[in-house]
């Protein structure tokens, strides 16, 4: 046993695919047993993966948009300190605001911002009290960028990253790192769940979430404060600092607006 006591722990929230799954798979790879979540039924077939990779695992399936998922998720960690906490549920609405049923926008909030910052706020004070521990927030690119056809999604992001810089500086004697990973456009189910197969950015080429998930592992290890995944999704952020909104906003338009995957 005395082997087991050495590995980190970390937990991991929308584990069963995407970039959330690789940011798992590379905690297993580099030491850490894990506690994942996700909404998904498809979370245990994850969990039997990173098992073979030498990570004992335990799942949580819970909707975190809901105090009570998140609370369902912290009783699991039953006291353990936690090492790294990777805050990556989250998920995407296309069309416009208007045309969206309100609950499901809704929920895109309430995943994307209450719930992760809920997790964060219960995790990060035990690792605050500690005086070590290490949290990846998933933002995004699309935090830079009025989301036309993607209103709500972009508004979260821009949430989410600006709060991971403000936490970071609060956190910045304690022992405690944030790292905000700022993927761009990934080949994951998010397209998919969003309704946007018909877009210009859904059946556009996107990134690798294994490579995605591998840069923002590295930045967490480091204790960077943020990382963006791709150089074209670099050359994006450097452009959106520059540009005036209203233009940033047509230029979403194009990518996201429904029907505009067809040729």
């Amino acid at each position: 046993m005395a082997h087991a006591a050495q590995r980190s722990f970390a937990i991991v929230t929308g584990a069963s695919s995407g970039i959330g799954r690789q940011l798992a798979r590379q905690c297993a790879q580099n030491g850490f047993d894990l506690l994942i979540a996700a909404d998904d039924p498809a979370i245990e077939q994850a969990a039997q993966e990173l098992r073979g990779l030498g990570a004992a695992v335990e799942t949580v399936t819970a909707d975190l948009a809901t105090p009570e998922g998140v609370d369902k998720l912290c009783a699991a960690v039953k006291g353990r300190p936690v090492d790294a906490l990777l805050a990556n549920a989250g998920h995407g609405l296309g069309h416009g605001f208007l045309d969206q049923d309100f609950g499901e926008a809704q929920h895109v909030i309430d995943t994307n911002v209450t719930g992760t910052l809920r997790l964060i706020h219960a995790v990060g004070r035990t690792m605050r009290a500690r005086g070590q521990g290490r949290i990846l927030i998933t933002g995004s690119i699309a935090g830079f960028m009025p989301g036309t056809y993607q209103a709500v999604y972009n508004g979260t992001k821009a949430f989410i990253d600006s709060f991971s810089f403000a936490l970071r500086s609060e956190l910045k004697d304690s022992g405690v790192t944030v790292t905000c990973l700022m993927p761009g456009a990934t080949d994951t189910e998010f397209f998919e769940r969003a309704d946007m197969l018909d877009t210009k950015v859904g059946q556009d080429t996107k990134d690798d979430p294994a490579d995605v998930a591998k840069t923002g592992f590295e930045a967490m290890m480091n204790g960077d404060g943020d990382v963006v995944s791709g150089w074209k999704n670099k050359l994006q952020t450097a452009m959106a600092a520059v540009t005036p909104s209203g233009i940033l906003a047509e230029q979403h338009r194009k990518m996201a607006e429904p029907g505009s995957g067809k040729h």
